[in-house]
């Protein structure tokens, strides 16, 4: 039997779900546009097409929809303290996640069999929102997801390996040193950029155009497919708020660490891998910052770009009881007090990390009033042994 080949429209409309507003959430429907369908159904060896994906919001308000006690809904804002200014944006981006302008889609042909193991791979890169493919009658299995812009001054740190069934995204490792997953990794890795994914499978294009619909005024038939783009790398804004603090500390060196972060991530499923790793951040600190209550207090903080936690899919987590976490988070940072010593401040934000298991604030409260200022430079080396805090060295929390 001669096989036949067609051109696939996708066409995918501005869509805003009310779960995720902004989640990228989509209605995709190939679009065949033959002349028109024969008594005895004709179709040509080619038909003209394209694929529309769409651009929307995402609001973090939405994106972070956690349910804390009692049926009140999480809100990030009133948590936030440290502020989001000009100069934030510049060296940290955009607080929440931006629209993708740059695509990359992966096509697999299954033949006749759904479901079936890849054997070969159509790749494409689309700038914009339109795209145009040729489509075998069969099966097919569809993997897009959102690339980071090439012609950005910035070089990305995220990396991908592909193979037939599956893409890996991962960062690198960077110069910094890392105290928590040693000896494994002796340095902290990179943050990713955000990334965004949809993969669907068992996609029928057949000859008989079952399950299609005919659009009488554009003379088309379509299919339509929900797929759902949505971020596959989570936000952590991290504070450390210091009450009384009284130019004790002065600044920070600009970077913070976040331990037993997921390494590297499943493309196709979203999936983070179960390898723990310290991700580094830059940090910022502001001396002076006014509570609601009328208190200023001193900030240091940061915006955190990782793959989630360990082994999960931050998306398909509902409650807090569906976590499954077996590794503990410190974030550290190294603080400089006004009589030119420094000291790594380490804290323990595991519970904080499991109950935001697809992101949102981590705030550390110290009174420093209760803070001795060291006597001599912890610098910046991680120490696996905890020195006493008036030697200086690192200084560890229990929170």
């Amino acid at each position: 039997m001669q096989q036949l080949r067609g051109l696939g429209d996708f066409r995918v409309p501005r869509v805003l779900s009310p779960s995720l507003e902004g989640g990228l959430g989509w209605v995709l429907f190939f679009t065949f546009t033959s002349c028109y369908r024969q008594p005895d159904l004709h179709l040509y060896d080619s038909i003209e097409g394209d694929i529309e994906i769409p651009l929307v919001d995402l609001e973090l308000e939405a994106y972070w929809d956690y349910e804390l006690d009692y049926g009140i809904s999480y809100d990030w804002r009133a948590e936030w303290v440290y502020g989001w200014d000009a100069i934030d944006r510049e060296v940290f981006g955009a607080i929440g996640y931006t629209e993708p302008t740059v695509f990359n889609i992966r096509r697999y042909f299954t033949y006749d069999k759904p479901y079936s193991p890849h054997t070969s791979v159509l790749s494409s890169t689309v700038r914009g929102t339109t795209f145009h493919g040729d489509f075998d009658f069969g099966f097919w299995d569809i993997l897009v997801w959102s690339d980071i812009d090439p012609l950005g001054e910035e070089v990305p740190s995220i990396n991908f390996n592909e193979s037939l069934d599956s893409v890996t995204a991962y960062t690198n490792q960077s110069t910094r040193a890392a105290r928590y997953q040693a000896p494994r990794f002796t340095r902290a890795f990179y943050q990713t950029e955000q990334l965004f994914s949809a993969y669907s499978r068992a996609l029928e294009i057949n000859e008989s155009l079952e399950g299609f619909e005919y659009d009488a005024e554009r003379n088309v038939y379509v299919k339509r497919l929900n797929m759902v783009l949505e971020p596959i790398t989570y936000i952590y804004l991290t504070q450390v708020i210091l009450h009384h603090n009284n130019n004790k500390i002065i600044g920070i060196d600009g970077s913070a660490d976040l331990s037993a972060l997921a390494k590297s991530t499943n493309v196709n499923t979203g999936v983070s891998e179960d390898i723990p790793a310290t991700i580094t951040y830059n940090a910022r600190f502001k001396p002076s910052v006014e509570l609601e209550s009328g208190e200023v207090v001193a900030v240091a903080g940061g915006r955190l770009m990782t793959f989630g936690i360990p082994g999960q899919n931050g998306n398909r987590i509902k409650h807090r009881s569906e976590v499954k976490d077996t590794y503990d988070h410190y974030m550290n940072i190294n603080m400089q007090f006004n009589n030119g010593m420094d000291t790594t401040l380490v804290f323990n934000v595991t519970d904080q990390i499991r109950n935001r298991w697809k992101g949102g604030v981590i705030t550390i409260e110290l009174d420093m009033d209760t803070i001795p200022v060291p006597r001599r430079s912890g610098g910046s080396a991680f120490n696996a042994v905890v020195k006493d805090y008036e030697d200086g060295g690192t200084y560890e929390f229990p929170m």
